[in-house]
């Protein structure tokens, strides 16, 4: 996770763990819109890659989650696989896909 979206964790604004990650998406689309200077996660929108950046992190997250798991490391698979989400979460709001939308399509699942 990155320092300006540390507010998700800001002992003031915590979320039921149920509604984490509507809380993250929803910080994500207003870094989206606002493009704060000081913000990584607005920088993966600007990025001069364009959204290759972001694919590229998610790739790299993937990678890292993989190795913790492989490694038996469960305290950086649980950190690795924050990064992941977060990453998968940047890269659907830069293709207008959010949380409820991969919500219904699990649900779709089963």
């Amino acid at each position: 996770m990155t320092d300006d979206d540390a507010a998700a964790t800001d002992p003031e604004r915590l979320v039921p763990d149920d509604a984490v990650l509507d809380e993250l998406f929803a910080t994500i689309e207003q870094r989206k819109a606002d493009l704060p200077d000081d913000s990584y996660t607005a920088s993966l929108f600007t990025h001069e890659k364009g959204e290759d950046a972001a694919l590229e992190k998610l790739g790299e997250e993937a990678t890292e989650t993989i190795l913790a798991a492989k490694n038996g490391d469960s305290d950086a698979l649980a950190a690795e696989s924050a990064d992941l989400v977060y990453h998968l979460l940047v890269v659907l709001a830069m293709n207008d896909v959010d949380v409820a939308d991969l919500r219904a399509e699990l649900r779709s699942r089963f």
